[in-house]
């Protein structure tokens, strides 16, 4: 216990915190949780992503359209994101250590990709906002948050409401 009280913040190994983030409210908390939590440490590197989950091949008349899409999404995030970096920013944390990752991928679901990022980036917490769906929408559509506490392995997971 007296080397607790004696611990010097600035010896502390670098960790990472990951926060998968869309445009919901929820999100928006997760990263003020962790601005107000985590901002005074300077150990921390906060990575914040965003998933975009293309739909299937055919879904656009051409690829034209696609690429659009593509575009606009991407568009949005990056609007989002920078929004949140300054959020984490003004809590506190230097620029350097707000990274932003916009993925734009094929996937069966938004928690499989949050999950294979945090194992590639080798993330030692997952922050995630709760979508607050019903329990009959959990049951059809199925719980983002709800699988990434249940698979996560090696990290800490957090969700936010």
């Amino acid at each position: 216990m007296e080397n607790k009280e004696h611990c010097n913040l600035d010896e502390l190994v670098e960790r990472k915190i990951m926060i998968a983030v869309d445009g919901s409210a929820n999100s928006k908390r997760a990263v003020q949780f962790v601005g107000d939590f985590f901002g005074c440490y300077p150990n921390i590197t906060v990575i914040l992503i965003n998933i975009i989950l293309e739909p299937a091949p055919g879904y656009f008349e051409n690829d034209a359209k696609h690429q659009q899409w593509i575009a606009e999404q991407q568009a949005e995030s990056t609007r989002q994101l920078d929004e949140y970096q300054r959020l984490l920013v003004d809590s506190g944390f230097a620029e350097d250590k707000v990274q932003i990752r916009i993925k734009c991928k094929q996937a069966p679901a938004i928690a499989v990709c949050i999950l294979e990022e945090q194992a590639e980036l080798k993330c030692c917490t997952v922050v995630i906002g709760r979508r607050g769906l019903s329990k009959k929408e959990e049951f059809i559509f199925g719980s983002t948050s709800n699988r990434i506490l249940h698979e996560a392995n090696n990290c800490a997971v957090m969700v936010i409401e």
